[in-house]
């Protein structure tokens, strides 16, 4: 037991999957509510949780840019509440200059009054929207997407590639960033603000179009795109059977919601749909053949991680439910927001994973403060440091 205990704490990454579940949990207690407080709390918890568990990997570095366009977000939505539609509320801040439209903009108003209602409207809407935001970017920041590439069924391999390389975007544009930075402090280059953006958009464009091209090349070497032989009726076979078990599955769901529909489009039709779903895609994932090395295990820290997150959007919900009056603050009247205790208790479910899961591997930061103890100590320098666990730092920035 004690073993199992010691070795459940060793370093590693855990499954990319427990990651995203995590996150779409908070991300879907976001969903459910306006409150700033709330959100603010959501927000703290998913920091908390990426500062705890990334690793120093190049997509780990892209959560700093998440939360930047989190707060453009928030920026852009109450810049148009002033923009467009600030008067609501009599609570006047400012009294900007009404532009006159011409009659087939009627409708719409351009400035005018601005009030305190109209703000704080735009505010929680975008801060909401900011808050999943920064759930997805923690999602990315801690989850690797190559690993994530990996686990994804044969059947949507295809559209796991699409995806996986939509949301690999942001790291990348992280790294080459830092790349490019690097190079010119370098170089004698500290240029900041508008001048240094020339210098600094071509050659990230540039590496980013290198780095594409050598992607497309080593997947075309590995076969990526190939499909095996699969006979027609074969194939006719996985297109029925996968459409009509999504035609069963959104039967069934809408059977499941609405109480006035009978009882066999309910539970029945949506079992119906799953099944069908299931062995559409087992046969679609034929044409799909692919090694297994190494494959991804999903162990206590993995079901730690993601339960936290299901757990954190499954309380919120309840709770929301029971108490449904502090899920969005009234602007009419204007009321300060209230955040109850079991509110505060179901979202920290979600920071779970910060300390009740493995530590991560090893950083490049850590591995020097650790090369500088033992220098200061006296231990012979240049003692081979410990295993860093994982291949995630392979392709960490030098």
């Amino acid at each position: 037991m004690a073993d199992r205990w010691h070795v459940y704490w060793l370093p590693r990454t855990l499954h990319p999957f427990a990651w995203w579940v995590w996150a779409l949990g908070l991300a879907t207690a976001a969903s459910r509510t306006t409150n700033p407080l709330l959100l603010g709390l959501i927000i703290a918890v998913a920091t908390t949780v990426v500062v705890a568990r990334r690793t120093d990997a190049p997509w780990a570095l892209a959560f700093r840019l998440y939360c930047i366009v989190a707060a453009f977000v928030v920026l852009m939505r109450v810049f148009f509440r002033v923009v467009f539609g600030g008067g609501e509320g009599v609570h006047i801040l400012l009294n900007l200059p009404e532009i006159p439209l011409p009659a087939w903009a009627a409708g719409i108003r351009l400035l005018g009054p601005v009030t305190a209602e109209a703000l704080l409207g735009g505010f929680y809407d975008g801060l909401r929207l900011a808050t999943m935001i920064v759930c997805i970017g923690a999602a990315n920041a801690l989850a690797n997407p190559k690993r994530l590439l990996k686990s994804v069924p044969s059947a949507l391999y295809e559209v796991g590639t699409a995806v996986v390389v939509a949301i690999s975007v942001f790291p990348q544009l992280a790294e080459s960033v830092l790349r490019v930075r690097r190079a010119r402090s370098l170089r004698g280059g500290s240029g900041k603000g508008l001048h240094a953006l020339k210098g600094i958009v071509i050659p990230v464009l540039e590496d980013a179009l290198d780095r594409s091209l050598m992607l497309a090349s080593a997947m075309d070497s590995r076969g990526y795109g190939r499909s095996a032989h699969v006979p027609p009726r074969a194939r006719l076979l996985a297109g029925s059977c996968t459409i009509l078990g999504l035609v069963g599955v959104c039967v069934g769901i809408y059977g499941v919601l609405d109480g006035t529909t009978p009882r066999y489009l309910g539970m029945p039709m949506l079992a119906l749909g799953l099944g069908l779903a299931a062995v559409g895609f087992a046969v679609t994932g034929r044409r799909v053949q692919r090694s297994r090395y190494r494959p991804d295990r999903w162990g206590l820290a993995e079901l730690v991680a993601a339960g936290s997150g299901a757990a954190a959007g499954v309380a919120v919900y309840l709770t929301l439910a029971v108490d449904p009056s502090n899920i969005n603050p009234s602007l009419s009247p204007l009321q300060w927001p209230q955040l109850s205790g079991a509110m505060v208790v179901a979202v920290l479910l979600g920071a779970v994973p910060a300390f009740a899961t493995p530590p991560a591997p090893l950083t490049l930061d850590a591995l020097r403060r650790a090369r500088d103890r033992h220098t200061a100590s006296g231990d012979t320098p240049g003692r081979p440091m410990p295993g860093r666990g994982t291949d995630d730092h392979e392709e960490a920035p030098a």
